[in-house]
């Protein structure tokens, strides 16, 4: 495995091919993005573990959407099984990607402990918008950022390049930082789309001049761009590592071409 230095203007390059790669199969990938998304929430309902277990699938989702993808790329149909691709590789990895969702699920329940350490959390819906609760937000955003670099690439290390949970956050860290310059531009490139098309979805509301019109329109508008996101998190991967030689000669790891 070897980390790839690229410029800056790779990010908006991972962005274009993220979208472009959705159109490929929007209803394919779609589709196993609103899966993920059923699965999460049927797993938050869960009394006691719910919420713990919906934050533990992160990871292994986030690697079977990242597959998907790569079957996109080849012009294949991703079909649902792919979604559970990390658990199709063996017990190592499967037990890996285990260990890997519950450090990404104590990462995220300790910056839900540690918020209300510096703020009075609102608990209603009319209270979202206040001051106070645009300040929880930004310090959950500030916090969750470290999380998001450690677990960026940390699935993919782990499932296609056997590295174990612990170094695959490193080296997520590692590469996140040596290619700052992508990474920036990458999120700056997805804000810049939200925007427009969050502009839009704001005049056609505005021209229906109906509430519930209104409403039925951002929801599917912001799941497709939720879905092109992660569909475009796979060249971030693709763009940032290779694989070396010894990486293919070793029989236990799955390259990024031999997804199962």
């Amino acid at each position: 495995m070897k980390l790839n230095i690229v410029p800056a203007r790779t990010g908006i390059t991972w962005v274009k091919r993220g979208i472009q790669t959705f159109f490929k199969q929007p209803l394919a990938l779609a589709g196993l993005f609103f899966m993920y998304m059923a699965a999460a929430t049927l797993a938050s309902l869960i009394p006691v573990i719910g919420v713990v277990l919906a934050l533990a699938i992160v990871p292994a989702a986030t690697l079977g959407l990242m597959a998907a993808t790569q079957e996109a790329t080849k012009g294949k149909f991703p079909m649902p099984a792919i979604l559970v691709s990390a658990f199709r590789a063996g017990k190592q990895r499967a037990r890996a990607m285990m260990v890997l969702g519950f450090l990404y699920a104590a990462a995220c329940l300790v910056i839900v402990s540690v918020v209300p350490l510096f703020f009075d959390v609102p608990a209603s819906r009319e209270s979202a918008l206040t001051p106070e609760m645009q300040g929880v937000m930004l310090l959950v955003m500030v916090l969750y950022l470290p999380v998001s670099i450690l677990f960026w690439h940390a699935p993919a290390l782990v499932h296609w390049h056997g590295v174990t949970p612990i170094k695959s956050l490193f080296f997520s860290a590692v590469v996140c930082f040596r290619n700052a310059g992508a990474y920036a531009l990458f999120g700056l490139t997805w804000m810049a789309v939200l925007i427009v098309v969050g502009l839009v979805v704001s005049m056609l509301a505005g021209l229906l001049a109906s509430p519930e019109a209104a409403a039925a329109l951002v929801m599917p508008a912001a799941l497709l761009m939720a879905a092109m996101f992660s569909t475009s998190i796979y060249f971030t991967f693709e763009g940032s590592f290779d694989a070396t030689p010894a990486d293919s000669a070793d029989g236990n790891v799955i390259s990024p071409g031999d997804t199962p």
